[in-house]
């Protein structure tokens, strides 16, 4: 099952809030991630790449550029309610 974004907001200290199309609101944290997948790293020295983060069209990701995106399923299952 796909939770598609409506919206997503840059957050202090790599931190996304994540807003779903059924009303549900999380918290995501890149830094989780930084050693996992090393395009995001690029992130950490580009502070207005990351405050450009938008939600692809259809709602089934989030990405920065090209090379560097999530999917509404990595969101959904690892961002958390309240942090």
């Amino acid at each position: 099952m796909f939770y598609k974004i409506k919206s997503v907001k840059p957050l202090d200290n790599y931190v996304l809030y994540v807003t779903f199309e059924n009303g549900v609101n999380k918290y995501y944290d890149l830094k989780l991630i930084f050693d996992k997948w090393q395009e995001f790293k690029e992130l950490v020295n580009n502070s207005i790449l990351f405050s450009n983060v938008k939600v692809d069209i259809g709602g089934y990701g989030i990405s920065w550029n090209d090379h560097i995106d999530l999917s509404c399923n990595e969101l959904w299952d690892n961002g958390l309610e309240k942090i």
